[in-house]
């Protein structure tokens, strides 16, 4: 087996560190109407809110609610695209979920949204399809197995809060896995593809992260409470 030199090693762990810091440094990498950005945080993440360290992949044009659809392809009988006004009439749910990031951070809020039964009621995936993949706006992407997507308090949310999605918080639509990383639930989501194969999403690939994205024991530092507490593993039902 090839032993790691000094430089390597190095390199190696630089590379690591800096994918940490880009998944996790308190940025918004929108822009829009020519507001920077700093601008554009403060309009989108008000006093009255907890600083949520939201970040993107890359930098992109809020999504206009008025003229996006979610198009939703792949193995599916009955594939669409469908308006954010369409969407509000499927069947909803309303939920408090708290969201923590694999930095150890977490936040709560209100959610409002969908279940994958009401989509696949709508798109009626084939007996093939067992993955879900997620394009989101700024070319991020993820894959979640259906069988994990499937299960309770998994939601696909347009509000939070009560208000419609702000861009910060990942309109027009994102999706809500309480149980995992953040950097597992999509932001800003244009495409949902039924596939038959996986893969591990984006950060896995260029970073420390488990392509599973499962919320592991230790501690959590709660932004809209403050201080350290330890926490089991999976979804944080401290709130």
């Amino acid at each position: 087996m090839k032993l790691l030199t000094r430089r390597h090693f190095l390199g190696w762990l630089s590379a690591a560190i800096s994918a940490i810091i880009a998944a996790c440094s308190p940025r918004y990498m929108g822009t829009a109407g020519g507001n920077d950005v700093q601008e554009l945080t403060n309009v989108n993440n008000p006093p009255s809110k907890p600083n949520w360290n939201v970040r993107y992949y890359k930098s992109f044009s809020p999504v206009d609610d008025s003229t996006w659809h979610l198009r939703v392809e792949g193995l599916v009988d009955k594939p669409g695209e469908f308006s954010l006004e369409e969407i509000r009439t499927w069947p909803n749910i309303k939920q408090v979920s708290r969201m923590a990031c694999v930095e150890g951070w977490s936040s709560k809020a209100e959610w409002l949204g969908f279940d994958y039964a009401a989509l696949a009621a709508v798109v009626h995936p084939t007996s093939e399809a067992t993955w879900l993949h997620f394009i989101c706006a700024d070319d991020y992407y993820e894959y979640l197995p259906i069988s994990e997507t499937a299960i309770p308090r998994v939601l696909f949310a347009y509000e939070m809060d009560g208000e419609s999605l702000q861009p910060l918080f990942g309109s027009p639509l994102r999706a809500i896995y309480p149980s995992k990383y953040g950097y597992k639930g999509a932001k800003a989501i244009t495409v949902i593809r039924f596939e038959a194969q996986g893969g591990k999403g984006y950060w896995p690939t260029v970073g420390p992260y488990s392509a599973d994205g499962t919320i592991e024991p230790g501690y959590d530092r709660p932004v809209d409470l403050g201080g350290m507490r330890s926490i089991p593993g999976g979804e944080i039902t401290q709130y």
